[in-house]
């Protein structure tokens, strides 16, 4: 029972870590213990290491992170493709030396052993697409495309020239530092794809996160099905009921069970955990790029909002704030009035919270199922195709 208890702490800190790693930035999280690990992780940790270099090894040790860091974080390069790749490959190898043993079995057919290859990979491809596809970049003989694609809503995106291609920028696009391209309808710069997700690639990408959700799923199903096969070939619960007198109820016999299959199937559990938690996090990750999708929003878009909404309340603040000191200067300039009870100016409303409410104006959002045909077919290809279609007739 010491194994089955460690074995659940470990898959609950795990899964902490990696909620708090992935999403401790949400806005969901504001304030909590998840946002402070996150923080720590994506930056605590690695100030104290560096602090703890220079402090050994000096100058030249802080010299040599910076080095790597802007090599690993700054440039393109291919460091997080080769450790995906390990993690498909390896799973599958521990997955296939451990479980396809027991297929067929009395809950899963042989077929399995081929189509999880087959799904694997379906996986891969789509992976290679999202890496190595054009995200929409934006080129001299191009930058007319998206510039009559996307408008300016004069709100997030204005009229003007990008500072390092020397060309207009168009409404949606942005200038990845790492890549050193302007990208249509930017969404990030994804370490993981070595690429920019962008208009072209973003129907690459999501079929990416839903695909890997799937398939973590089916495996944590298929490995499920195979140890409820082996209690059932094993006899487990006719022994724990007739043999050992346990009473025949999911409460009193699911311990030993799991006991039973710990002992045994260790390795199984293990990977059937592993690949739960991570069904978790990328199905958290596509809903979070499915509702963008559906609103017609990208995550630089989404961070340019708050941006402009956290600005237009301090602007609404300041003028409220004014406004109210000028009403008490003219007040006090005015005949003197009998002084106010205090208990009710301790109830007075305060003129901040009659500040107007900041509304988001998304011009791009032209409803569901048009957000959707603009993710699988981008505007600029059709405007590409319209101009063809005109050229030739």
């Amino acid at each position: 029972m010491e194994v089955q208890w460690i074995l659940l702490c470990h898959g609950l800190v795990t899964l902490l870590v990696l909620v708090s790693f992935l999403c401790g930035q949400w806005p969901i999280f504001e304030g909590t213990p998840i946002q402070r690990i996150h923080h720590f992780l994506t930056f605590g940790a690695y100030d104290y290491f560096q602090r703890f270099v220079g402090f050994v090894f000096g100058a030249k040790g802080t010299n040599a992170i910076s080095s790597v860091e802007y090599f690993c974080c700054d440039r393109p390069n291919p460091i997080l493709q080769i450790i995906y790749l390990a993690i498909v490959g390896g799973t599958y190898f521990l997955v296939a030396n451990s479980s396809f043993g027991y297929i067929p079995g009395y809950y899963i057919g042989e077929i399995h052993r081929y189509t999880s290859l087959l799904a694997v990979g379906v996986g891969v491809l789509l992976f290679l697409l999202t890496c190595f596809s054009d995200p929409g970049t934006v080129k001299a003989d191009n930058v007319s495309q998206y510039l009559s694609a996307y408008p300016y809503d004069n709100i997030i995106y204005s009229e003007k020239e990008c500072s390092t291609c020397k060309i207009p920028k168009p409404a949606r696009s942005k200038h990845c530092s790492i890549c050193d391209r302007c990208v249509a309808r930017f969404d990030h710069h994804c370490g993981w794809m070595n690429n920019c997700i962008g208009e072209r690639n973003t129907q690459y990408f999501m079929a990416f996160l839903l695909w890997h959700t799937l398939l973590c799923i089916y495996g944590t199903v298929a490995i499920g099905l195979i140890l409820a096969g082996q209690i059932k070939e094993f006899k487990v619960i006719d022994i724990l009921t007739v043999y050992y007198g346990i009473e025949n109820s999911f409460r009193s016999l699911s311990p030993h069970v799991v006991q039973w299959l710990l002992g045994a199937y260790n390795t199984q559990i293990l990977l059937m955990v592993f690949l739960a938690i991570v069904s978790l996090s990328l199905a958290g990750f596509f809903g979070y790029h499915a509702k963008l999708c559906l609103t017609n929003t990208t995550t630089n878009e989404t961070f340019k909002w708050q941006e402009y909404v956290s600005w237009q309340r301090k602007l609404n603040e300041a003028r409220a704030s004014s406004a109210a000191l000028k009403a008490s200067i003219s007040g006090m300039s005015s005949e003197r009035k009998p002084p106010e009870n205090k208990w009710r100016a301790m109830f007075r409303r305060s003129p901040l919270k009659d500040v107007e409410v900041v509304v988001t104006n998304n011009i791009y959002d032209k409803g569901f199922f048009q957000n959707i045909l603009e993710i699988i077919m981008p505007l600029s290809r059709r405007q590409l195709s319209l101009q063809t279609k005109s050229k030739s007739g």
